[in-house]
């Protein structure tokens, strides 16, 4: 294969709408009360999208180097258990990501402070950590919650704070629904591993729950983001155009019926990379709302 592809495999582009949608939320909750600085606002895009990719090539790392990525795994091929790239080169590429992340990272900290140095330095800890480092959380079950906090909770207050400094509760409410779509991307992932990752000793939330229970966990996941996310609106802070995220509902409920019906690789794949295009339309959605009101 061409070694652009294997690069962009590595990249795992279908995870990538969860580094972008917060940012979209966060920006367009700040323009409810002023003005944007759209370079602060491409610098948050970039950083975020460098993170996560930086935050791939650093599991497909470690997976390989723990044994975790073997061959009768159902997802796609992982570039340094494939052997399609020399380890060193991932890492390298590792290094590279997250060093891009830190250059847009200066620019956000001159904007908006050091608040934004604990945030970029946080969220690069986590994304090592995952499946890095003595003890990685995403083999003891709290991969959904990280990425609950990070892709949802510290992205969509993180992107609002560099725009205004401050931190409304309807940042910390609107975290909540793009931080379950984007822990539902990972649901998926661990529902489709699971029989491989209970065989490495990789200890899923989805292998500690059971395939049935994570199949609920998902599809409950998905029910309170619908929720949770018109709060402001009812609770009389911003208008009806919260409900925008309504029109993606009914691929919600086809990845639900999707991810609950079947164990083979292929179909969990193609829910896997749904449930990343439900986040982005849904947030896309989302984003147009707020700024409609």
């Amino acid at each position: 294969m061409p070694s652009l592809r294997i690069w962009l495999m590595a990249a795992r582009p279908r995870t990538l709408p969860a580094a972008v949608a917060p940012v979209l939320v966060g920006t367009a909750l700040a323009s409810t009360s002023g003005s944007i600085d759209w370079i602060a606002f491409v610098a948050a895009m970039l950083g975020a999208l460098f993170i996560q990719v930086g935050t791939n090539l650093s599991n497909d790392y470690s997976d390989a180097r723990r044994g975790a990525d073997t061959e009768d795994r159902l997802g796609p091929v992982r570039v340094t258990a494939g052997g399609l790239v020399p380890p060193r080169q991932v890492l390298v590429a590792t290094y590279v990501s997250f060093g891009l992340a830190v250059l847009c990272g200066i620019y956000l900290i001159a904007v908006a402070g050091p608040v934004l140095l604990l945030i970029g330095a946080a969220s690069i800890l986590a994304g090592v950590l995952y499946t890095g480092g003595p003890r990685p959380y995403g083999y003891e079950g709290l991969g959904e919650v990280f990425v609950f906090l990070f892709f949802g909770v510290v992205a969509v207050t993180g992107s609002y704070y560099v725009q205004r400094e401050n931190l409304p509760w309807e940042a910390l409410v609107l975290a909540v629904p793009v931080g379950l779509l984007a822990s539902a991307i990972l649901v998926v992932n661990n529902v489709r591993d699971l029989d491989t990752d209970r065989r490495a000793g990789k200890r899923t939330l989805a292998v500690r729950l059971g395939r049935e229970r994570t199949r609920r966990l998902y599809a409950g996941m998905l029910v309170l983001a619908y929720v949770t996310a018109p709060l402001p609106w009812i609770l009389g802070s911003l208008s009806a155009w919260l409900l925008l995220p309504l029109v993606t509902l009914p691929l919600a409920v086809k990845l639900e019926r999707s991810v609950a019906g079947h164990t083979d690789g292929p179909t969990l794949n193609e829910a896997l990379a749904g449930t990343g295009r439900l986040e982005f339309v849904f947030c896309v959605l989302l984003a147009a709302g707020l700024l409609l009101s």
